[in-house]
């Protein structure tokens, strides 16, 4: 059986796809995006939203990849660069120098605070990072690094062993040694641990992984103080913070501060063509060893020609229509509508955490998380609770999304919230119990009672179906 490759899908070429996708990829995935309705298969991805093939429902899409798609899905400008480009460019040898790496690296350098103005090319987030500590290890000739509990920089190498949760790590020990996990925004407890031997601290100026969590003004001064006492690189990751995300196009400009390396990716893409970099100051220590040591870390994927053009139109974009500043407005709005859920629903929604359109909604317990993951997909909302905090629901539409859109998406998470409310009529009581609270949060339970209730839901549905054509 061959499925349709078409604009529309029926459920027979759904089940299809989901077996192919368990038998080649992994049934695993298929069976946890199918407990919380977000099976979905993505058509006309236009702005903030797509359609899904099967039920023709539109989402609107409030996890944007992590953030890749700031200037929105299928942007219309980046995509005519990135057809043109496809004319006369292809990735190119990451050796050799190019016209479109020189130009993306001017222009992103361009754009930098102070002087971040070197730039080593990159193929992600994870490969930046990576870039990032080894650069601070090679400039300091140190090995430590002090990194943020909760916080999330990747998958592999240096990126995996920085990241603050143990879920991540645990079935990949031993990692790299030398990294020292503190609380984010306890400046005393990085005091601590910080000394000569620390060639580098890590963090993002948002937490998004972790839950929406802002670094405070005194904790971000008092980190630039101690890395400038003691000769340690600080290094900031902008990632999903980078790029108007925070309502400025950087979110270190909220603190008036520059880091020693900052590293950058996702968003650079326009949604379109990977690509990532590392960006240090024009200092001594960083220059010198680059210089020295030009291939101390090189990407095969990183910096390509397609990529860097992809990213330079992505940069004019942010640039010429100030998008940071439509963030910051989009933000204020999306923010207060969410704090009028929260006070109507304070039974249940410990806080509301924000900068610009990064945000986030903490409920009461971890198991809620997933429940409104699966509440949220019924009203047409594609968004995602953080993996180092399951009872945080991040919302991170992309930041071209109108006030208009905003209003209605607002109107969908009130909907989502409402229905949830009729699970907590018998869950909220259980979960006072540690016992019964520890199963609720257990992810296996979840998926099983979920995909339980949805195969229940579906012979229902067959069920009415069949009813309606015996009567026809």
């Amino acid at each position: 059986m061959e499925y349709d490759r078409g604009n529309r899908m029926d459920v027979q070429e759904r089940d299809y796809v989901q077996h192919l996708f368990g038998k080649h990829i992994s049934k695993g995935q298929v069976r946890y995006l199918r407990c919380a309705h977000l099976d979905i298969y993505e058509r006309d991805r236009q702005g903030c939203t797509v359609v899904d093939a099967v039920s023709g429902k539109k989402f609107f899409d409030c996890f944007s990849s992590a953030g890749c798609f700031n200037v929105g899905r299928g942007n219309p400008k980046i995509r005519e660069v990135f057809q043109k480009a496809l004319d006369e460019w292809d990735m190119g040898s990451h050796h050799l120098l190019s016209e479109p790496k020189i130009r993306f690296a001017e222009k992103l350098a361009s754009f930098c605070p102070g002087d971040l103005d070197k730039v080593v090319l990159c193929a992600s987030g994870a490969d930046a990072c990576a870039g990032a500590i080894k650069l601070a290890r090679g400039a300091t000739g140190r090995n430590d690094v002090i990194t943020m509990d909760k916080g999330y920089h990747g998958h592999e190498g240096f990126s995996l062993s920085a990241n603050g949760k143990d879920y991540y790590k645990e079935l990949f020990e031993p990692l790299m040694p030398g990294f020292h996990i503190v609380p984010f925004n306890d400046l005393e407890a990085v005091r601590k641990v910080a000394s000569r031997d620390i060639a580098a601290i890590i963090l993002e100026p948002v937490q998004g992984e972790g839950g929406i969590h802002v670094a405070s003004q005194e904790f971000m001064q008092g980190l630039r103080a101690l890395c400038d006492e003691l000769g340690i690189m600080l290094i900031f990751d902008e990632v999903q913070t980078g790029f108007g995300r925070t309502g400025k196009m950087w979110g270190m400009e909220h603190y008036g501060l520059v880091p020693d390396i900052m590293f950058t990716a996702k968003s650079i893409s326009g949604g379109l063509y990977p690509n990532g970099a590392v960006v240090y100051r024009d200092i001594r220590a960083l220059t010198d060893y680059v210089e020295k040591n030009p291939f101390f870390h090189h990407s095969h994927a990183g910096g390509s020609d397609l990529g860097c053009i992809v990213s330079g139109a992505v940069l004019d974009y942010l640039v010429e229509n100030r998008v940071w500043e439509h963030a910051a407005e989009i933000g204020r709005r999306f923010k207060e509508g969410l704090m009028e859920i929260w006070r109507e629903n304070s039974h249940m929604v410990r806080e509301v955490r924000a900068l610009g359109l990064m945000i986030g909604i903490e409920y009461k317990y971890e198991f809620l998380g997933a429940l409104m993951a699966d509440c949220l997909a019924k009203q047409g909302v594609w968004a995602v609770y953080s993996g180092n905090a399951p009872e945080v629901m991040r919302f991170q539409i992309p930041i071209t999304a109108g006030m208009e859109e905003v209003e209605e998406l607002l109107a969908r998470i009130r909907a989502a919230v409402n229905s949830m409310k009729i699970y907590l009529v018998f869950l909220l009581p259980l979960a006072r119990i540690p016992l019964f609270r520890k199963i609720l949060d257990n992810l296996k339970v979840q998926i099983t009672t979920f995909n339980l209730v949805r195969d229940l839901e579906e012979l229902v549905l067959k069920y009415v179906l069949k009813a309606q054509r015996f009567r026809r």
